[in-house]
C-alpha cells in the first residue's frame, strides 16, 4: 500500500474509532422475534401543532408545572395513541426542553406527545415529584376527548430519574402501595413504558448528595423509603411492558441497574426488552440515542396497536 494511503488512513483512523464509539452498536436482550405489521405502523412525516406552557395543576398545588401538548395532523375522528415524556435531571434540575426532538419525532409519527414538568429536589422531596406526575397523567385522561386520546394506548417515556419517576408510576399505579393514593389509581397507569437509563433500584448506590437532597436523608437513615421510592420494588405480575435502553459504560447509572430491572421484570412474567448502547455512558446514551428511539417506536408499535391493528 503507498505511503501516503497508509498515512491517511492513519490520521482518519482516530475519527473512525470516535464515530464507531458514537454510532455503536447496539445488544437486544429479548429482541422481537417478529416485524411490526406496517398495519400498525404510524405514519412518518405528519405535521403538528404544540400548545406549549399549558398548566397542568390544580389551583391549590405547592408549585404550578406546565407541559407542552403536541397535536398530530391525523384526519378523521379516530382516538390516537399518546405518550407523556418526562426529562433527567438528577431530579434537581434541567427541563422539559430536552425531550422535546423526542416529542417532535413521536408526533410526527402520530402520537400526541404531552412534555410535562415537575418539581424539583432539595425544595421538594420526593414523593413531590411523583405526585406531580399522577397529577399530569389525569390531566391527559380529562382532555381524551379534546385530543382525541385513545385512553387504552398511553405510553410513559422517561431518561434518567424521568425514567425512575415515569416507571414508579407505572408500577404503583392501581396498587395498594401508599405511594398510589390519593393522586393515582389504575387509570392512571400506562399501556407501555419507555424507560432510559433508569435508576430502578435507590438501594444499589451509596446515598450521594442528589439521593439525600431528594430522599431528605441516606439510606442507612431511611431504609424504607429508599425501597419503596425504587421502581424494582413495586415490581408485579400485571406490569405494563417495558422498553429499557442503558449505556453500557454509564458510571452516573451503573449498567447493574438496568440489569436487577430486566431481572425483576422477567421473574414477574412481565414483558420486557433492553436495548445495551455499547460503549456509551449516561450522558452519550442521551445525545445519540437515535437507534433507542426507533426500537422504541417499534416496541410502541407492537405493544399499543390500534384496534384494527394485528396484535
Amino acid at each position: 500500500m503507498p505511503t501516503r494511503v497508509m498515512k491517511s488512513l492513519g490520521r482518519l483512523l482516530p475519527a473512525l474509532l470516535v464515530c464507531a464509539l458514537i454510532s455503536g452498536c447496539t445488544t437486544y436482550i429479548n429482541a422481537p422475534d417478529r416485524d411490526v405489521p406496517e398495519t400498525a405502523r404510524q405514519p412518518h412525516d405528519l405535521d403538528y401543532r404544540v400548545v406549549e406552557d399549558q398548566t397542568y395543576t390544580p389551583p391549590d398545588w405547592p408549585k404550578p408545572l406546565q407541559a407542552d401538548v403536541y397535536l398530530p395532523d391525523t384526519e378523521g375522528e379516530a382516538r390516537r395513541p399518546a405518550v407523556m415524556m418526562v426529562h433527567g435531571g438528577g431530579w434537581e434540575g434541567r427541563s422539559r426542553d430536552d425531550m422535546t426532538p423526542i416529542a417532535e419525532r413521536f408526533v410526527r409519527r402520530g402520537y400526541v406527545v404531552v412534555n410535562v414538568s415537575y418539581r424539583f429536589a432539595p425544595a421538594y422531596r420526593f414523593p413531590a415529584q411523583l405526585r406531580d406526575l399522577q397529577v399530569a397523567r389525569r390531566w391527559i385522561n380529562a382532555h381524551a376527548d379534546q385530543w382525541r386520546v385513545d385512553p387504552q394506548r398511553i405510553a410513559g417515556f422517561g431518561y434518567s430519574s424521568g425514567a425512575h419517576l415515569v416507571s414508579l408510576l407505572a408500577l404503583v399505579a392501581g396498587t395498594d402501595s401508599e405511594l398510589d393514593a390519593p393522586y393515582g389509581g389504575s387509570d392512571s397507569g400506562f399501556a407501555a413504558v419507555v424507560s432510559g437509563g433508569t435508576p430502578a433500584d435507590l438501594r444499589l448506590w451509596d446515598s450521594g448528595r442528589l439521593l439525600i437532597q431528594l430522599m431528605n436523608g441516606t439510606e442507612a437513615e431511611r431504609p424504607t423509603a429508599y425501597a419503596e421510592a425504587s421502581p424494582i420494588f413495586h415490581v408485579h405480575p400485571d406490569a405494563p411492558p417495558f422498553f429499557l435502553f442503558h449505556g453500557s459504560w454509564d458510571d452516573l447509572v451503573p449498567p447493574e441497574q438496568a440489569e436487577a430491572f430486566l431481572q425483576a421484570l422477567e421473574n414477574e412474567g412481565n414483558h420486557v426488552e433492553l436495548l445495551w448502547m455499547n460503549g456509551r455512558g449516561h450522558i452519550t446514551t442521551f445525545l445519540f440515542r437515535g437507534s433507542a428511539e426507533s426500537a422504541a417506536l417499534d416496541f410502541l408499535a407492537r405493544e399499543m396497536p390500534a384496534s384494527n391493528s394485528s396484535p
